[in-house]
C-alpha cells in the first residue's frame, strides 16, 4: 500500500498560521478599539504565563525554605533548653547544681512514620555517626513525640508517643502533681495523664509539662492542656489531655540526649 505524503498537511497548517497572523495584523491596524482589545488580550496572556511561572518557582523554593525554618527551630529549641538550665541553676544550692544534667541537642528529619497501629514508630535521617544515641528523646516546639530505640550509622528507629508501650513522666500545671502521660490509643492528639493524687487540684485548660523526673526528656516542655477527669480506685485522678503536637504534621524534630544518662542509670542498676 503506497505511503501518503505528510507534506500537504504541513503546508495546510503553515498557511493557516500565516492567515491567523495576517488577520491579527489587519485587526490591530484597523481601529483604535481593536488595537486596544488585542493589546489587552496579549497582556492577559503574558500575565497568566508570568503568574504560573512564579507559582512554579515558589513551589520549588519551598524545600529550601522549610530546611531553613527547621534549622532556625532547632537553634531556638537549643537556646530554650540552655536558658531553662541557667534559670534552674541560678536558684539551686551546690548539691542540686552538681546533679543537674546537660543535654546534647541534634536536629533531624522524619523519613518514615506509622500512625495507624497501636505500636507506631518513627524513622529519622540521623544515626550514631551524627551523634544520635539510644534512649534519647525526640521533641518539637509542640511537645515530646518519641524515644530512640535503635540506631544505625545514618538512621535511627524510635518508638512514637502514639505507642502502647510509651509513657512520659508529666506534671499537671507549674506545681501540680506528677503522673504518667500515655496516648489514648485513638486520636492523633489525645492522651491521658494517670496517677494524679486527688489532693492536687486543677482547672480544665491547665497546661501539662514534662516533669523532669526522667532521664529522657528535659523538664518543663509543654505537652498539652488538661480536660475532664475521672477518679480511679478512689485515690487518683485520670485526666484527659489534648496534646499540642499534631502527629499528622511532624517532619522536622530535635533529638535530645541526657549527657548523664549512662552514669545515673549505672547508679540505679
Amino acid at each position: 500500500m503506497p505511503k501518503r505524503s505528510v507534506l500537504p498537511g504541513i503546508v495546510n497548517i503553515a498557511v493557516f498560521i500565516l492567515l491567523e497572523i495576517a488577520c491579527l495584523y489587519l485587526l490591530s491596524h484597523n481601529s483604535e478599539a481593536q488595537r486596544t482589545w488585542i493589546a489587552d488580550a496579549g497582556n492577559a496572556v503574558k500575565g497568566t504565563v508570568w503568574g504560573s511561572t512564579e507559582k512554579v518557582r515558589d513551589y520549588f523554593s519551598l524545600k529550601s525554605a522549610n530546611d531553613s525554618l527547621a534549622k532556625d527551630n532547632h537553634l531556638l529549641m537549643e537556646e530554650v533548653i540552655r536558658l531553662r538550665e541557667m534559670v534552674r541553676r541560678s536558684g539551686a544550692d551546690t548539691v542540686k547544681l552538681a546533679s543537674l544534667p546537660g543535654y546534647t541537642v541534634i536536629p533531624a528529619e522524619v523519613v518514615k512514620m506509622s500512625r495507624a497501629k497501636q505500636h507506631n514508630y518513627i524513622i529519622l535521617n540521623r544515626g550514631f555517626e551524627d551523634g544520635i544515641r539510644e534512649k534519647s528523646g525526640i521533641i518539637t516546639r509542640d511537645g515530646a513525640v518519641g524515644i530512640i530505640d535503635a540506631v544505625s550509622a545514618h538512621f535511627s528507629y524510635a518508638l512514637s508517643f502514639q505507642n502502647a508501650d510509651i509513657s512520659i513522666s508529666a506534671r499537671l500545671g507549674t506545681e501540680g502533681g506528677n503522673g504518667l502521660l500515655v496516648w489514648d490509643g485513638k486520636s492523633s492528639n489525645g492522651a491521658v495523664l494517670k496517677e494524679i493524687p486527688l489532693q492536687y487540684k486543677y482547672n480544665p485548660g491547665d497546661t501539662v509539662y514534662t516533669s523532669g523526673h526522667s532521664l529522657v526528656f528535659p523538664p518543663d516542655i509543654p505537652l498539652g492542656t488538661a480536660g475532664k477527669a475521672k477518679i480511679i480506685n478512689g485515690s487518683t485522678n485520670e485526666i484527659e489531655v489534648t496534646l499540642f503536637q499534631e502527629f499528622k504534621a511532624i517532619r522536622y524534630v530535635t533529638v535530645v540526649h541526657n549527657d548523664s544518662f549512662d552514669e545515673v542509670e549505672g547508679f540505679e542498676k
